[in-house]
């Protein structure tokens, strides 16, 4: 079995109103894996894939990418740490009036520069590069379409094809089917396990629906109330496990 990529230990947050998101949140992350993070809404699922990029800073504790503690890094390391560790959110954040290549090729940001990206001045490698993204997720074809033309599973799909223009290690991806139809969902949850599978990218997925945990997840955590109350193989989570983790009163809702 491979070695962890990423390290959680006794991660807490505390937000300034007072709500304790992480209590205490322990686990690893081995490459290759593709981990889903299941829990209701308010769990702490959010809050814990934005502490592992430091979009949220953790109260205590530490994350650990390759044996390094992120938590410790100053801006400007932490910068160069980011270009390995990608970020899918709900919503697509493209730039709508942008080509489906300019905002592909946007995900080279962080290694060229914000100036020659505001101006679009990228190497031949670089839009080589953004086709094959592109192609991966099915859209090569769209490549000179304003991105606001597509449709919401396509944006997204976009957005993962910018993301892996990054070649990051890890790939955080946060709800990203959450605003699509069940039909939609599957597509870009069949280009997220793609990326797993051809690209190697090791994958940390939010999600709401177990029928999405078990047919595209190999391991899955739970939170219940910020804290981790299960982690294991998509099929242990039975009819007493669901329970436990949704509550009594709750009703498996199955994307088919």
């Amino acid at each position: 079995m491979s070695s962890p990529i990423l390290q959680i230990q006794e991660l807490q947050k505390y937000y300034d109103n007072g709500v304790h998101a992480l209590k205490n949140v322990s686990f690893d992350v081995r490459e290759g894996e593709f981990l889903v993070v299941i829990g209701l809404s308010g769990s702490g699922k959010s809050t814990l894939l934005r502490c592992i990029n430091r979009l949220v800073e953790p109260t205590s504790g530490a994350i650990r990418f390759r044996g390094e503690d992120l938590t410790t890094l100053s801006t400007g390391e932490l910068r160069q740490r980011r270009r390995k560790i990608g970020m899918i959110f709900q919503h697509f954040n493209l730039v709508k009036r942008k080509s489906v290549l300019a905002n592909v090729l946007s995900g080279r940001l962080g290694a060229t520069g914000t100036w020659p990206s505001l101006m679009g001045r990228f190497s031949e490698e670089d839009r080589s590069r953004a086709l094959e993204r592109l192609q991966l997720v099915g859209l090569a074809e769209k490549a000179d379409n304003r991105a606001d033309e597509l449709s919401g599973g396509q944006q997204q799909r976009v957005a993962i094809a910018r993301t892996l223009m990054q070649d990051p290690e890890i790939l955080l991806a946060d709800e990203p089917v959450a605003s699509l139809d069940p039909a939609t969902s599957h597509s870009v949850m069949k280009y997220l396990r793609e990326a797993n599978q051809k690209w190697g990218k090791t994958i940390i997925c939010n999600l709401h629906f177990l029928s999405l945990v078990r047919e595209y997840g190999s391991r899955v955590i739970a939170l219940k109330d910020g804290e981790l109350v299960f982690q294991g193989s998509p099929d242990e989570i039975d009819e007493a496990w669901f329970r436990r983790i949704y509550g009594d009163d709750a009703v498996e809702v199955r994307i088919e």
